[in-house]
């Protein structure tokens, strides 16, 4: 499991720009089960991404797709993360993924 941390390194009408192909982006993963849950920072100063991938090389290959990574827009902290406790909801969701 991991944590994509993203920090904006751009003004925010830069990160408005390119927010249409970032949602496009989530979507896609999502389809493909491989991001659990994401949203903005409190500030608005970046986001957060779970993401359930194999290894931190398929982690940086799905990071370097994100149109926020490609136009520089934000900087990206990769985190990874074994869960050892979650609640019976997160484990019924990573029960689903791995069908």
């Amino acid at each position: 499991m991991f944590i994509f941390s993203l920090t904006y390194v751009k003004p925010l009408p830069d990160v408005e720009r390119f927010l249409p192909a970032h949602i496009e982006f989530l979507d896609e993963h999502y389809k493909k089960h491989l991001f659990m849950c994401s949203g903005r920072k409190v500030p608005r100063t970046g986001g957060i991404i779970l993401c359930n991938c194999t290894d931190m090389a398929e982690a940086k290959v799905i990071m370097e797709k994100d149109p926020f990574y490609k136009e520089s827009i934000a900087q990206y902290e990769i985190i990874e993360f074994v869960p050892s406790k979650s609640s019976e909801a997160f484990q019924a969701a990573m029960s689903e993924h791995t069908k």
